[in-house]
């Protein structure tokens, strides 16, 4: 019973980061927008969740969307004076609004309760069902996991999609010598990315029912990235893999029984290991960027014959 219920707890998680991998996909590995403030809007959905159901009484649902709405809102008030910036300053900026959310979720003792936290958070409940932690929650949270994948497919293959590969690639020459406006494709995909890392904080706030300003730090962030980099830029399927490979490795290591002092460096040796193996045999991750929806990679174009 205790190996199921850690099973299911570990596929939970890998749902939960796995929409936040997805999300920061969208924008760095798709992109190229390098945001280093992730973790700020997956706080921001948690904490919206979190004050909602506690403080108000709001129904999930309303509180799931404001999380995604909160979110994408604050991201687009972000991204008018930092879009236009490029390379390492927009990493920068937004590294900075990482740590202001951060200090805003510590010191607004009166809505956040600072370091104390929210506890009690209500689970989810929708249509007269409650997605207790567990078999229940696992199917919801795989849903959202099974629809954000999809939409961010669709996305990735869409026109769209491929104007923010062309600003990935090129943002002068692929993009606005065509007559594009990189500025608000890359607004709008920022909104989206981290209305979606909103959605994911708002699931782990009603699953773990207890949230506090630890969590959304600049680790959270350098940990979806190193997801995204194992499991390959630009591809959601391999955000997920590489997610489910990190959160068992990660996970797992806790319930070994061993002392902290040795549990924490085995995990950092562990990852550091998986990336010098995948930088050395698999370059552009275990799951490179396809040029079609599902199919295979697709060959390269010969070049003329000399």
């Amino acid at each position: 019973m205790g190996f199921s219920f850690l099973l299911i707890h570990l596929a939970i998680l890998v749902a939960i980061y796995g929409i936040l991998a997805i999300s920061l996909n969208l924008i760095m590995g798709v992109t190229g927008l390098f945001d280093m403030g992730h973790a700020a809007f997956f706080g921001i959905g948690a904490y919206a969740t979190a004050i909602l159901m506690t403080h108000f009484n709001v129904p999930w649902i309303i509180a799931i969307t404001t999380s995604f709405a909160l979110a994408g809102l604050v991201a687009w008030l972000t991204g008018i004076p930092t879009l236009k910036l490029r390379g390492d300053y927009f990493a920068v900026v937004t590294m900075a609004v990482g740590e202001i959310a951060r200090s805003v979720f510590r010191n607004w003792m009166d809505v956040t309760r600072g370091p104390l936290g929210i506890p009690n958070i209500p689970p989810a409940e929708f249509l007269g069902v409650t997605f207790t932690p567990g078999i229940p929650f696992l199917g919801l949270s795989f849903v959202l996991l099974a629809l954000m994948l999809f939409l961010s497919q669709r996305l990735i293959f869409s026109p769209f999609g491929r104007i923010l590969k062309g600003i990935r690639d090129d943002e002068g020459a692929g993009v606005e010598a065509l007559g594009k406006d990189s500025y608000r494709h890359k607004m709008r995909v920022f909104v989206i990315g981290s209305g979606m890392a909103g959605l994911a904080g708002s699931l782990f706030a009603t699953y773990i029912g207890y949230i506090d300003p630890s969590t959304f730090t600049l680790w959270l962030t350098n940990f979806i990235l190193l997801i995204i980099i194992l499991g390959g830029k630009g591809n959601s399927i391999g955000a997920v893999i590489a997610t489910a490979l990190f959160v068992f490795l990660r996970e797992g290591v806790r319930f070994l029984g061993l002392p902290t002092s040795i549990a924490a460096p085995l995990q950092q040796w562990i990852f550091g290991l998986l990336l010098i193996l995948v930088m050395l045999f698999a370059p552009r991750g275990l799951v490179p960027e396809r040029t079609d929806r599902w199919g295979p990679p697709s060959a390269p174009t010969p070049g003329p014959s000399v």
